[in-house]
């Protein structure tokens, strides 16, 4: 998912973190109150869920960075500013983080936001009991992942409130980018009186989901809309010019276009692949905005004969990265060399990926190779190869990514595979639960840092879906992986933990468990009267500054 940044990194990290954003211009200012100041944001599919220590989505956490507010929030720039706490101090080892709170801060029922609420959710993200996704997130802070194991106490957590203004946090090892995490969906304060009402339902419900950001939540309706309007608390309520944040779940990116056209909706990320190329020519409300994301297959290691290293090889070998983003996706995607995309920098200012190279991934098809190593696993010309199946959530887009594999690996390796495509929250338990063969999957960075990338893959991730786990004595390389991002993550930034990063990688490539296929962008469509809008490079969308009419 998405924030992230401190000290050291932070004069380099800051460029790497740009956000996107409209233009500002010197036309004369007009009254905003003047037009209907309403934004109708198509979403795609629902979010499983908006509960920010919960949601693992983009979608879902497009509606959480609107309603809700963490300790601090990315600039267009990309530098992290105060939001919920008004300052910090960092001690000069760079273990305790002391947060004061804005007093200001406010839920949207009016009560005061304190360093319990923070504490509170903090706590409950790194709950065995909660099970988060993104409990790993929480591991940083000292004794977190102790009692996630059941090692610690509750109490044993470096989370101290100490008034009700002023959080200290103190971590296990320094972390470049913590101070980022805190502006994470994960690190968002919740009301601990609200989520004890209905655990699984409340953040759903308008009337209990009580938040801290600029807007609130005053409509849902399943697989329809989400409505929001000003929180009336908000600390810079003043600044709120948008009336109506509408957030529509129209999956099928075609129809969502004609929407868009006849001004139905005025926001639109999830274009039909067909109509990229015109739109870039011909619209001048679309835009092609940078993500640190890769797109992937998730290969289920479980599943003959994706048990063995030579198949997945071959798999991965015989497709063409470049004409996929060429022919296809068409946004000026870059195909994928590795599984860190381009846009993060190193301890030493240079770009992590082009400091590494690519590991001897092609841009274009192996194919002798791919049919050697495909032989060699005891298929030749792909006899006797076992018919799979590509899973992917309903998309045109990855409906025509799916395609195009099926028919290069039908070409260049004589095997056949079945493409299903799935709801979004069946996709997702599917996934999760190990019940595909091949999936399609995707990663969006939650801070800028290789690590966002790389430990999704330890043995302890809620999001290595692959079961490539050192145990029975089953991928040994894990083991080595594992090994390596946890000295990592014990290290300050330094040419030592990027060599470090960068083998891990290495061993996470040649173990072929993923198939990066390329680096996201973001193609949209915003109405060209929307202004002040931003959206980040970990695809985030805020309208907390935006209007609508002339540009001031």
């Amino acid at each position: 998912m998405k924030k992230i940044l401190v000290l050291v990194l932070a004069s380099l990290a800051i460029v790497m973190l740009s956000a996107c954003g409209s233009k500002k211009s010197s036309s004369k200012k007009v009254a905003t109150t003047q037009v209907k100041q309403e934004i109708v944001f198509n979403l795609g599919a629902e979010p499983k869920t908006l509960d920010p220590q919960l949601n693992t989505g983009i979608p879902g956490a497009i509606v959480i960075d609107n309603t809700y507010e963490g300790l601090t929030r990315q600039d267009k720039s990309g530098k992290f500013m105060p939001a919920g706490a008004l300052s910090w101090k960092i001690s000069k080892d760079n273990l305790v983080y002391t947060f004061y709170l804005r007093k200001a801060s406010k839920w949207s029922d009016g009560k005061n936001v304190t360093a319990s609420d923070y504490k509170y959710a903090w706590l409950r993200g790194v709950d065995p009991k909660v099970a988060s996704d993104y409990s790993y997130q929480f591991f940083y802070i000292k004794n977190a992942k102790a009692y996630f194991d059941k090692k610690a106490k509750k109490a044993d957590v470096g989370i101290k409130v100490l008034d009700k203004y002023t959080l200290q946090v103190t971590l296990q090892k320094p972390t470049a980018y913590f101070l980022g995490l805190t502006a994470s969906a994960p690190y968002m304060p919740v009301r601990a009186d609200m989520v004890a009402k209905n655990p699984d339902t409340w953040s759903q419900n308008p009337k209990e989901n009580i938040s801290n950001g600029p807007f609130v939540i005053n409509e849902y309706k399943m697989n329809s809309t989400i409505g929001l309007i000003p929180n009336p608390y908000y600390w810079n309520k003043k600044n709120i010019k948008i009336k109506n944040l509408n957030f529509k779940m129209l999956t099928d990116s075609s129809t969502a276009l004609v929407a868009y056209d006849n001004n139905k909706i005025s926001v639109l990320v999830d274009l039909p692949v067909q109509d990229i190329i015109k739109r870039k020519i011909e619209d001048p409300t679309f835009h092609v905005l940078p993500m640190l994301g890769v797109y992937y297959y998730d290969f289920n290691t479980k599943v003959k004969p994706l048990d063995k290293l030579d198949v997945r090889k071959a798999l991965s070998l015989s497709i063409n990265r470049e004409q996929i983003v060429k022919n296809i996706t068409r946004a000026s995607q870059i195909p994928a060399s590795g599984f860190v995309p381009f846009g993060i920098n190193n301890s030493v200012g240079k770009d992590f990926r082009k400091s590494i190279g690519d590991y001897g991934v092609s841009k274009t098809a192996k194919v002798k190779e791919a049919q050697a190593l495909l032989a060699k696993a005891g298929y030749p010309n792909g006899k006797g190869f076992p018919q799979l199946i590509i899973s992917y959530n309903t998309s045109l887009g990855h409906k025509a990514i799916a395609e195009a594999i099926q028919a290069m690996w039908k070409k260049n390796l004589g095997i056949n595979v079945k493409l299903q495509n799935q709801e979004w929250a069946v996709f997702l338990s599917k996934r999760i639960h190990g019940d595909f063969q091949i999936a399609r999957d995707g990663w969006v960075a939650d801070y800028s840092d290789p690590m966002t990338f790389l430990d999704l893959f330890t043995s302890y991730s809620t999001y290595n879906y692959t079961d490539w786990k050192p145990y029975n004595g089953k991928h040994p390389d894990s083991k080595i992986f594992n090994t390596l991002i946890s000295e990592a993550k014990n290290l300050k930034a330094s040419p030592k933990r990027d060599e470090d990063m960068s083998k891990a990688e290495k061993v996470l490539h040649d173990s072929y468990v993923t198939m990066p296929i390329y680096y996201y962008t973001q193609p949209a469509l915003v109405k060209a009267n929307i202004h002040n809008w931003t959206c980040n490079n970990f695809g985030v969308w805020y309208f907390g500054n935006s209007y609508i009419g002339a540009k001031k």
